[in-house]
C-alpha cells in the first residue's frame, strides 16, 4: 500500500475514532434531563446514544427527544451539552489503544486536526481531559458555526494550507463528508459505524502508521 506519508494532513473525527465517551455522555445527559418535566424518571441508554453518534447535534435532539417540539428539543440538548462538557473535562472518556503514542509519531510528518459534529467546547473537553493539546494543529466543532462536516473539513484544509489531506472516521456520515470535501477517507473499523466505501481501513488506531 501507499504510505501514510503521502498525506500532509490528517483530519480526525472524534467519537468512535479517537475515543469512546458514550458512557460518560450518557451519565452526564441523564443528570441534565432530570431538570425537565416529564423526564424525571427517564434514563437514556448506551444503545440510544450509540445509534445517534456522528449525527449533527440538532438531529440528535430530534431523535432522542422527539416527544417535544423543536424549541424544547434544542433547549434540552443545550443543557445536556453544557453539563457534558464540564463532566468530560473532569472525567475524560476511553481513549482507543496506543492513541497518544501513535499521534506522537504521526505528528512528525503531518498536521493533525480534529473536525467533529459536537457542540462548542466538545473537542476542547477531550484535549483538556487527556492532555493531548500538543498533538493537534487545529480543531473545528460543529457547534462553532453549525455547518455540515464537509464544509468544516474544507475550512480546516484551507486554514492550514493543506494540499493532500485525508479524513479518518468511523461512520457513513464521515465517509460522505470526506467525499464531499474531495479528500480520501480512512475508515476506523473499530468505531460505531458500518462503512462500505473508503480508501483505506484500519482495525486499530496504530495501523495508521503502516498504511
Amino acid at each position: 500500500m501507499e504510505h501514510i506519508n503521502k498525506y500532509d494532513g490528517l483530519l480526525f473525527d472524534l467519537d468512535g475514532t479517537l475515543w469512546n465517551a458514550t458512557i460518560q455522555i450518557r451519565d452526564s445527559w441523564n443528570i441534565a434531563i432530570k431538570n425537565y418535566s416529564g423526564m424525571e424518571k427517564r434514563n437514556l441508554t448506551l444503545k440510544e446514544l450509540e445509534s445517534v453518534m456522528g449525527l449533527p447535534m440538532d438531529e440528535i435532539a430530534g431523535t432522542l427527544f422527539s416527544e417535544y417540539d423543536k424549541k424544547m428539543q434544542l433547549e434540552i440538548l443545550e443543557k445536556c451539552c453544557e453539563i457534558e462538557n464540564d463532566y468530560l473535562t473532569l472525567n475524560g472518556g476511553i481513549l482507543y489503544p496506543d492513541l497518544e503514542q501513535t499521534l506522537a509519531k504521526l505528528k512528525h510528518n503531518h498536521k493533525l486536526c480534529i473536525v467533529s459534529n459536537g457542540q462548542t467546547g466538545y473537542i476542547q473537553s477531550f484535549l483538556t481531559a487527556h492532555k493531548l493539546e500538543k498533538y493537534f494543529d487545529d480543531i473545528q466543532n460543529w457547534g462553532d458555526n453549525k455547518v455540515p462536516k464537509s464544509e468544516n473539513i474544507k475550512l480546516v484544509i484551507k486554514r492550514n494550507n493543506l494540499k493532500n489531506p485525508a479524513y479518518i472516521g468511523d461512520t457513513k456520515g464521515d465517509a460522505n463528508a470526506a467525499r464531499l470535501a474531495g479528500i480520501d477517507f480512512i475508515y476506523a473499523k473499530y468505531g460505531f459505524g458500518d462503512v462500505k466505501e473508503y480508501k483505506y481501513s484500519i482495525e486499530t488506531f496504530k495501523e495508521l502508521l503502516i498504511i
